[in-house]
This record gives structure tokens, sequence and C-alpha cells, in this order.
């Protein structure tokens, strides 16, 4: 490993990818992410889906997590466990919000680099408070998202989420949802979650996660979650089978 600026400054990149049965889940978007990325902070090496599936093969990675990090001069690729407990997606998640208000001014928000840190340390004290996750709100006090999520609201049968410019890094599962369902992105105030019948969050391990309460507010209803959770569900099949 070389000390590059990745290591020194935090510029670089990483991607955390769901492995199923072998398959890189929505491997294509990830590197396609990594990419946009990569060329924001002028870094030209690359990883190909070729690499990956070789990393996969070598290292009989049949279920998990596997990251990827680059910078100027390194490609590093690790695993893990995906830590998603069954009883969590039918319990739903417990939330708060986070005393620390997120930069939505920072050209580093919307892109997945290596300055984490904020969200690593907010992470952990939700852990702490007995949470499952924390949600940022910017300086302008409007919900973004969470520490390692993307948020959803939903009411009458319609779905909200926050718009990039509250700041926020849009993920991949993010896309996927707006990609096959009408929804809103708009400005959430944490005064207008009372009005919300449901909530989700996602991230790439952990998929389509419902939330059952969020600071005081408990959502009394799963509907519309149920049902994107069976479209990600039914996309996760056809990924695999191919």
């Amino acid at each position: 490993m070389i000390l590059d600026d990745g290591y020194q400054f935090g510029l670089g990149a990483f991607e955390t990818i769901a492995i199923h049965r072998g398959v890189p889940l929505f491997l294509g978007p990830h590197l396609a992410r990594m990419d946009r990325t990569l060329d924001f902070l002028k870094i030209d090496n690359r990883v190909s889906e070729e690499e990956v599936q070789e990393y996969l093969r070598q290292n009989q990675l049949a279920n998990g997590g596997l990251k990827i990090m680059v910078s100027q001069n390194n490609i590093i690729f690790t695993r893990r466990k995906n830590p998603y407990r069954v009883d969590k997606y039918q319990n739903g998640a417990i939330m708060g919000y986070s005393d620390f208000k997120r930069n939505e001014t920072s050209p580093l928000i919307c892109h997945k680099t290596l300055n984490y840190g904020e969200c690593i340390l907010e992470n952990r004290k939700a852990k702490d408070r007995g949470l499952d996750e924390i949600i940022f709100l910017n300086t302008k006090g409007e919900i973004c998202e969470g520490t390692v999520s993307n948020i959803f609201f939903v009411r009458d049968g319609t779905i909200y989420t926050p718009e990039k410019t509250c700041g926020l890094l849009p993920g991949v599962i993010r896309d996927f949802v707006l990609e096959n369902n009408p929804a809103k992105q708009t400005v959430i105030m944490p005064d207008d979650v009372n009005s919300y019948d449901e909530c989700f969050i996602t991230n790439s391990l952990m998929g389509i996660m419902p939330v059952k309460q969020l600071g005081s507010h408990v959502f009394s209803k799963r509907d519309v979650t149920d049902r994107i959770m069976k479209q990600y569900r039914k996309e996760l099949s056809k990924q695999i089978s191919k």
C-alpha cells in the first residue's frame, strides 16, 4: 500500500456491495457511482466488473459484503458480514436525530469518499443510545439522510424523500426505489414527520428496512414499505438467476 492522498487526506472512493449466492448485487450501478466520484476527485484509477468477479471467485465469497476502496495508487478489496438481522425487518428500525448538522454545501456530500468519519462516529453513537440509526439534519434544519442510509416517508400512499440539495449521498438502492416507483423529492422538516404514515430506510446491505419509530413519532403503517420490499426481493431474484 502506498500512502497517497487517499490515506493522508481521504481523497479516494469506496463502495460496499452486497453479495448473495456469489452474485455482486447492483454491481454496474455501484461501479458507475465510484467512477463518478473518482472523476470528481481527478483520480484515474479504476475497478472493472471482471476484477470484482475474479476476487469473488478466488476468495469464494458467497454471501455478505464486499468493500472496494480506490485512491490514486491503491485498490483494496475487503470482505465483511452483513449486520442486518431478520428481526429488524419484522419489527422495524428505531431511529433518532443527530446533534451534528450536515453541511449541505460541501462538495463531498454527494460522493462516497473516504471522508466518512462523521458518519461512522454518529453511527457508533446510535448504538450507544440503543438506536438502529441516526438521521442527520442539515444547517437549515432539513432532514437529509442517515449515517449509513437514505430515508423515505409515505403519506396517503405517496412516497417522499429528501431532495439531493438537502445534502445527501444518493444511494444505489435509493435510485432503485425512485426508478421503480412514483415519488416526490422534496424538503422534509422534523415537524413534518408526524404527518407521515410510513417510513423506511435503504442501503446496499440492508436493502429496504421498515422504520418503526423516528424520534418520538411511531409510524402506524407499512403497506407501501412491504410492497417495495417485495419489489426489491423480486429484483434480487432476477439478478441472482442471471
